[in-house]
């Protein structure tokens, strides 16, 4: 979403608020001193455990706070968002390094020869640069309180790449905190909304490499849902309204998902339920020039929608969105 969307989106209210899932990964290991870097069939990986890192209702509050001081000095792989890993620097080989330790994060059991190809798949990694990146990763993550690397070396060139289990990932939170929440109904707002707050940008970046396409794609699915969720919940009047969080909510899905008209169409209910005229028009605007950019019609959802929030219908704020899929 570009830059000057969010100040007509965020500060459309008086009072702004301040505001597997995926199998995780198996522990992604290198190989940094093997003798001979040519694998044969990887071995499957252990599954990660999700390191306990529960946050959520009352009832839950204690064993969540346990969980993260327990967890609280593991490294994070963050992928919602522009590729981060705790520890490795963002100028010279860090981007590229945290991008390997996001790999067998996310696709454990891989041998050398797949890792070299899904880091380049036009100009595969040589096993010297793989060798060379996974030692640059194993001292930026160092070790758990045992003494045992995050990034395991390997005993023979057999073995598969993984990662310790203690390695945390904002997704797994994010999916952790999301699959608790969505059957609570409105009593999981607080933790869709910290679900949402992990959410930096698009998931791996503008350009992730190609084996993880899918995996974003899965994550703007997944954030979308939420959002409109959020969206859904915050916007009509009653205990739970709060059109500030619901405004946040939005702004953080459409950062991600630009063109995304379910979100377009919650944006249009928050501002006719604020009685917001220039928020309104703002939305409307928004949305008919990204599809005017992607040369595509709006929805018929969308312009019936449109056309019975500026003819004044406040029946069409309560209505809820056909493609809300979040049950």
């Amino acid at each position: 979403m570009s830059a000057e969307v969010f100040p007509a989106l965020l500060a459309a209210s008086i009072d702004p608020a301040g505001l597997r899932l995926l199998p995780t990964a198996g522990v992604p290991a290198e190989a940094e001193d093997d003798p001979g870097t040519q694998t044969t069939d990887p071995v499957p990986a252990a599954p990660e455990t999700d390191g306990g890192e529960n946050s959520g209702e009352e009832s839950t509050a204690q064993e969540v706070e346990e969980s993260e001081a327990h967890d609280l000095h593991a490294p994070e792989i963050r992928i919602l968002g522009p590729v981060e890993v705790t520890g490795v620097d963002s100028t010279g080989h860090g981007p590229r390094i945290a991008q390997l330790a996001a790999l067998p994060y996310f696709r454990p059991g891989r041998g050398a020869d797949i890792l070299c190809s899904d880091m380049d798949p036009v100009s595969p990694w040589s096993a010297s640069t793989l060798n060379a990146r996974l030692q640059g990763l194993r001292r930026s993550l160092g070790s758990d309180p045992a003494g045992n690397p995050y990034v395991p070396r390997r005993r023979s060139g057999d073995d598969p790449y993984r990662l310790s289990p203690g390695v945390r990932c904002d997704w797994t939170r994010f999916l952790q905190l999301a699959e608790r929440a969505l059957p609570l109904g409105p009593a999981g707002l607080p933790d869709l909304e910290r679900a949402l707050a992990l959410v930096r940008g698009r998931p791996f970046g503008g350009r992730p490499l190609p084996w993880a396409e899918p995996y974003q794609q899965e994550m703007i699915t997944r954030i979308i849902d939420v959002t409109h969720t959020v969206a859904t919940y915050r916007t009509p009047a009653g205990p739970h309204h709060d059109p500030s969080a619901a405004r946040q909510a939005v702004a953080t899905g459409l950062d991600v998902d630009d063109p995304a008209e379910l979100l377009y169409r919650d944006w249009m209910r928050i501002e006719a339920a604020a009685g917001n005229r220039q928020g309104l028009h703002t939305a409307v605007t928004r949305v008919q020039q990204v599809n005017r950019a992607l040369d595509c019609s709006l929805e018929l959802a969308s312009e019936q929608l449109i056309n019975d929030l500026l003819n004044g219908s406040s029946a069409a704020v309560r209505i809820q969105d056909p493609q809300f899929r979040c049950q």
